[in-house]
């Protein structure tokens, strides 16, 4: 598998500057309250912010990408099939004349009644 760098080079240096401020003060926290495993948490965070700057490559953006892809690849294809089906008309035909009449005909034929004016 091969992994390409998705954030850019401002990010990475965002992501490792906070991820060692992070890690500093953690680790600080940490040192003081051992016991406290929020900061030993804080701490793998902070580094793996440092981590995803230095690589930069950040699996949650990939995912995130990864699914924009593949969703816009199905609108994409539901689209097309729709333009195609549109343009191809009855008998293979472009008879998009007579679609757009029926499209008007449609429009003017509402089943709203006609309510006579009153101003009040």
């Amino acid at each position: 598998m091969k992994v390409t760098q998705n954030i850019g080079i401002v990010n990475a240096l965002i992501r490792i500057t906070v991820g060692f401020t992070v890690l500093s003060w953690a680790t600080a926290k940490l040192v003081k309250m051992p016991w406290r495993d929020s900061y030993l948490w804080m701490a793998l965070l902070g580094g793996m912010k440092v981590g995803e700057g230095i690589l930069r490559f950040c699996p949650i953006t990939a995912i995130f990408e990864n699914q924009m892809d593949s969703d816009s690849e199905a609108k994409e294809g539901k689209s097309m099939l729709n333009i195609a089906s549109m343009l191809k008309g009855k008998k293979g035909e472009n008879d998009s004349h007579q679609k757009i009449q029926d499209i008007d005909s449609d429009e003017r034929n509402t089943d709203a009644p006609d309510l006579p004016y009153n101003p009040s």
